[in-house]
């Protein structure tokens, strides 16, 4: 008999929003594998757990877990906050367990992408969970691009350190979508803050602690509106005198789109007009 994969969710930031059956399957399985076991062991001593515990997280091959399993060992993962293989190592673990047909057993509990959804004020009714963006401009930005045309509501983990960088790529590509973004969950200086993506980005100073940002998805109307709606607009802010990048940037805004969608148009009214004098 092997042993059984518990996935077991722990606190986003409350302690007391750990569970009791969390509690107990920490107590009474083989093995905790731990994403950073110092931080695990305050979490244990906070609850007089005393299980043995190792490291598991992305330095560490899943293949090292296996074996206890197949010992007939039960094995609690658990990572640094709310639920494993969420954005987390436990997921590679999980998929090998799978794989030999070991017992995958979920011990639910806190979950940070979808408290902020509940919070956020925007639709719960369908969404698309992205997590964390890639590192680099590039796929960053083909990441974004391919998530611009989805009408569910988004979620995505981030950073402190990127966070007012993202935001405002987000802007550039989304639009001024109405978004909200939180941080702090659960703990004393839980926040929410709601806005378009471009007020928010100019908004975050400073910031601190672990974000979710939630983003409204793409309205079905902006679809299909008529280009020259958003075009005739954009010629009326050029005949003003308003700059190329200025009257593209206050379009995107006033039409919820983003600034690629009203550049490309741009181009291809400029393209046309072109291709009408040289007739």
């Amino acid at each position: 008999m092997t042993g059984i994969l518990y996935l077991v969710a722990t606190p986003i930031g409350n302690l007391e929003d750990m569970t009791f059956r969390a509690i107990n399957i920490l107590k009474t399985v083989d093995i905790i594998a731990a994403e950073d076991t110092r931080h695990t062991r305050k979490l244990l001593a906070h609850f007089d757990i005393h299980t043995p515990l190792i490291r598991y997280d992305e330095f560490v091959d899943a293949n090292k877990i296996l074996p206890l399993l197949r010992e007939g060992k039960n094995v609690a993962c658990v990572s640094d906050a709310g639920i494993p293989a969420i954005s987390d190592p436990g997921a590679d673990l999980v998929k090998l367990a799978v794989a030999e047909n070991i017992t995958v057993c979920p011990v639910p509990g806190a979950n940070a992408a979808l408290s902020a959804l509940i919070c956020s004020g925007l639709d719960t009714s369908k969404f698309t969970f992205a997590g964390f963006l890639p590192k680099s401009t590039k796929n960053r930005n083909e990441t974004l691009n391919e998530l611009a045309t989805h009408t569910e509501t988004l979620i995505f983990y981030e950073a402190p350190h990127r966070i007012k960088k993202i935001l405002a790529e987000m802007a550039e590509v989304f639009g001024n979508r109405p978004a909200c973004i939180a941080r702090e969950l659960t703990k004393i200086h839980e926040e929410f803050i709601r806005a378009g993506l471009a007020e928010l980005a100019e908004k975050i100073d400073e910031p601190r602690g672990e974000f979710v940002i939630i983003v409204e998805g793409r309205k079905a109307e902006t679809e299909t509106a008529p280009a020259e709606n958003f075009l005739d607009v954009y010629q009326n802010l050029i005949a003003a005198g308003t700059d190329k990048k200025s009257a593209i940037r206050e379009v995107a805004q006033k039409f919820n789109l983003s600034r690629r969608e009203i550049y490309n148009a741009v181009v291809d009214l400029e393209r046309s007009f072109e291709d009408e004098q040289d007739c």
